[in-house]
């Protein structure tokens, strides 16, 4: 019988995505098959213009011929786009194909209940155009799921924001002590399917050194009373402590995961100790979605260049 397939939606045709998911597949070989959502002509012209050579498997999106999946080749469900070059410009032009490759992949993770999602980058400027914020909120709107979170995955520590895609200005408006609450519990939910174990969890405060100039602040209000029913539940939740020394050495050997109040609180000093050696994890979908950490890059196409650390990354999280 065949292991479930980690099913990719390729997203921005024009894109650094396929350059990096063929270093992938030289990188090393995969225990489960692979399901690629894209155009088998641009997959094919971009496989040649930079010089790889696999083998492609192509399955009819009507599952017809889903029993032929197997990990000797790549499985490949073909998407019609029309380009005039390989490396085209980024443009609203590629919006219908994007979409289709999202459809595609949510029906089939639906109706097969399969549970192993990766979807590449998509031009925020030109599919989202200002709906979503990011394509997480566009995932949790097509699933039909209110309670989401992002988890910045890396084995030696992780981090998750409580916001993600908001103007500082508007931060501090969408902390509450229920978001921190559903938050934290996936978080904890998470850890204990995948790994068997409760985190060890570090929460941060708002305002600088958890302090402000005004009565009531959001630590006195919302962050510490959260953090004390947390700790109800898992006694190894601590906070709130404050942003600019909870990465420091003594914090990183003791916690698993650190818990911001905004996007780049937890998300720069991540980036600046890993690099590109970590994962975004969407917690709270039916299925486990992971973007691997690079964007379209058009400055970088057909250069070869690109890193595909945080793919391979993605492939080995979801190949268990």
């Amino acid at each position: 019988m065949n292991r479930e397939p980690i099913i990719i939606a390729a997203g921005e045709p024009n894109s650094v995505f396929l350059e990096i998911f063929f270093k992938c597949l030289r990188f090393k070989k995969y225990k489960r098959p692979i399901l690629i959502i894209v155009s088998k002509k641009l997959f094919i012209d971009q496989m040649k213009k930079l010089n790889f050579n696999f083998k492609i498997n192509v399955i009819d999106k009507d599952f017809n011929s889903f029993k032929k999946i197997n990990n000797k080749k790549i499985n490949l469900i073909d998407i019609k786009y029309k380009f005039k070059k390989c490396f085209d410009k980024i443009s609203d032009k590629s919006n219908k194909y994007v979409e289709e490759t999202f459809n595609v992949a949510l029906n089939i993770l639906k109706k097969n209940k399969y549970s192993k999602f990766i979807n590449r980058p998509i031009s925020k400027k030109h599919f989202l155009k200002g709906k979503y914020p990011k394509i997480t909120e566009y995932l949790a709107k097509k699933t039909k799921k209110n309670n989401f979170a992002m988890l910045i995955f890396n084995k030696k520590l992780s981090v998750s924001p409580i916001t993600t895609h908001l103007a500082l200005k508007d931060v501090h408006k969408k902390i509450t002590k229920q978001k921190i609450f559903l938050q934290v519990n996936l978080i904890n939910s998470f850890y204990k399917a995948q790994f068997n174990k409760l985190p060890k969890i570090a929460i941060t405060g708002l305002n600088p050194h958890c302090e402000s100039n005004f009565n009531n602040s959001e630590e006195d209000k919302i962050i510490i009373p959260a953090i004390k029913k947390l700790k109800l539940k898992n006694k190894k939740i601590d906070g709130p402590f404050p942003a600019d020394t909870v990465f420091t050495k003594p914090f990183l050997k003791k916690y698993d995961i650190i818990v911001g109040m905004y996007h780049d609180q937890v998300l720069s000093p991540m980036k600046a100790l890993f690099n590109f050696d970590a994962i975004n994890i969407t917690l709270g979908l039916p299925f486990t979605r992971i973007s691997p950490d690079h964007g379209p890059n058009y400055s970088m196409l057909g250069k070869n260049l690109s890193d595909p650390k945080s793919l391979i990354e993605a492939l080995k999280f979801l190949d268990k």
